[in-house]
């Protein structure tokens, strides 16, 4: 028996067409797919047969969607698994940060548990891939890292990770710079930061000891960035000077940045092309209670835009649903992409910039030579499955099912 396998019947689609109205009309057909080592090795018409004697998973016209990317999560700070609680109210993040600080530590017991109930909760609404960042901090040490390393690696047959060690109580807080290298050499991939500004004090000084344990340790950085108006603006401007500086141009996001929604036109168009031209991503959650960055103006002028879930469930709030397609589909509402081109292309904040098809009609996905990750669901195309959010059938990873069935 071969280790090859065949998805059959899977609803792609296949180009657009023009309605009497003028209106753009998403065309679809059903195909087989081969796969070999978790990719893509053939791709034909349904209507044509495939050969015997290889495993097969029968699709039964779902249509095929990329799968998703939770770009923003923190996998160590959720009670998913544990018995309800809501948060408890605070006057001031300082308050936060300082209950916070005494819950992890008694939470670190259960990190594993809770930990697997979040990556099984995403992987059900169809994520193949996760960062998480994992508090390193004075108070907690390395203990939510060793846990969630261990639970990352127990599942890397069905899903990608990437591991941010995260200064939660400040880079600059004491032993903190110490923690983070020590961190970079006990698993986590990459060098996140926090409020350069509003925490650490000094915003030079915490972005240049960023850069320098992420140059140390040949890692790219993701830091969270909520610092807020022209404060906010200044820090961006400065960490796209340390980037190229530090010849870390495609390596560096920037999680949050309220800023830049905040910012004049003029200012949001300035920084939106330096932020291209040093290839540096921004991170969205899609907050309702924010000012979103102008994703629309940044993808426009190719910056990398990315959705994510957060944390949730946790100390910070008892909300979330894990779905990143509600992401891509409360986008889509706010900014009115009601349309069927401005509906499928929201697709590609929670893919990894990957839509099956280009605004010309292209097939762009799946062709052969992809990976075959996969979200299978009842919709007629991707611009539905956005504005309607359908139920996860399956999903799978490197051509393994992971969730659901076929």
């Amino acid at each position: 028996m071969s280790t090859a396998l065949w998805i059959k019947n899977v609803l792609l689609e296949k180009g657009l067409s023009t309605c009497t109205n003028n209106s753009l009309e998403t065309n679809t057909a059903l195909y087989h797919l081969k796969i070999e080592e978790g990719k893509i090795t053939e791709k034909k018409p349904a209507t044509e047969t495939i050969e015997t004697g290889v495993k097969t998973m029968d699709a039964k016209g779902l249509l095929g969607l990329p799968s998703f990317k939770e770009m923003h999560n923190h996998l160590d700070k959720t009670y998913l698994s544990l018995d309800w609680k809501a948060c408890q109210p605070v006057s001031s993040l300082k308050q936060r940060l300082s209950l916070e600080a005494i819950e992890l530590e008694e939470l670190s017991e259960t990190t594993e548990q809770r930990a697997t109930a979040m990556i099984q909760l995403l992987q059900s609404k169809g994520a193949t891939h996760i960062r998480t960042h994992v508090n390193i901090d004075p108070y907690v040490g390395l203990k939510n890292l060793e846990g969630i390393r261990s639970v990352l690696e127990a599942h890397s047959d069905q899903l990608s990770y990437d591991i941010v060690a995260f200064p939660q109580h400040g880079l600059l807080n004491g032993e903190v710079p110490g923690l983070m290298k020590k961190a970079m050499r006990s698993g986590a991939t990459m060098v996140g930061g926090l409020d350069p500004a509003g925490i650490d004090r000094n915003i030079e000084k915490s972005l240049d000891t960023m850069m320098n344990i992420a140059t140390e340790f040949d890692a790219d950085i993701d830091i969270h960035l909520h610092d807020s108006g022209q404060v906010g603006y200044y820090t961006t401007e400065k960490l796209i000077e340390l980037t190229k500086q530090a010849q870390w141009q495609n390596r560096v996001a920037v999680s949050h940045a309220f800023n830049l929604g905040e910012s004049p036109i003029a200012q949001q168009e300035k920084i939106a092309k330096e932020l291209a031209e040093v290839g540096m991503a921004v991170m969205s959650t899609v907050p309702i209670t924010k000012t979103m960055p102008p994703v629309a103006l940044l993808d426009q002028q190719g910056v990398n835009v990315h959705f994510g879930c957060d944390g949730f469930y946790d100390s910070w709030s008892p909300y979330g649903s894990g779905d990143l397609l509600e992401k891509a589909s409360l986008y889509s509402e706010v900014f009115r992409k009601s349309d069927e081109r401005g509906l499928a292309n929201s697709l590609k904040f929670i893919t990894n910039g990957i839509t099956p098809l280009s605004d010309k009609g292209d097939v762009l996905w799946p062709i052969v030579g992809d990976d075959a990750d996969f979200v299978f669901v009842e919709a007629s195309c991707s611009a539905e499955a956005v504005a309607r959010t359908p139920e996860r059938k399956a999903v799978v990873f490197r051509g393994k099912l992971v969730y659901g069935e076929l």
